[in-house]
């Protein structure tokens, strides 16, 4: 049983060192490379909700207002 908590102290000692070498690294990689994912993200959402916009007003109201008409029209 000792050598079993021996080996868990030690596996746990050798985590918080590559923690706190992990947390003293001023290299800035991680950063940056979120930011442009964020960025990625951003812009494509940005694409996608246009084109989204403009199909609804160009496609899809003019047909669904005709159609709404057409089915309300008493006349004929």
């Amino acid at each position: 049983m000792r050598k079993i908590m021996n080996k868990v102290a030690e596996s746990m000692k050798a985590t918080a060192g590559k923690a706190v070498h992990l947390l003293k690294d001023k290299k800035g990689e991680n950063y940056v490379d979120s930011a442009v994912k964020i960025l990625i993200a951003v812009v494509i959402g940005a694409l996608l909700l246009a084109g989204l916009y403009a199909l609804f007003n160009d496609v899809v109201m003019p047909t669904l207002t005709t159609k709404i008409q057409t089915m309300f029209n008493y006349a004929g």
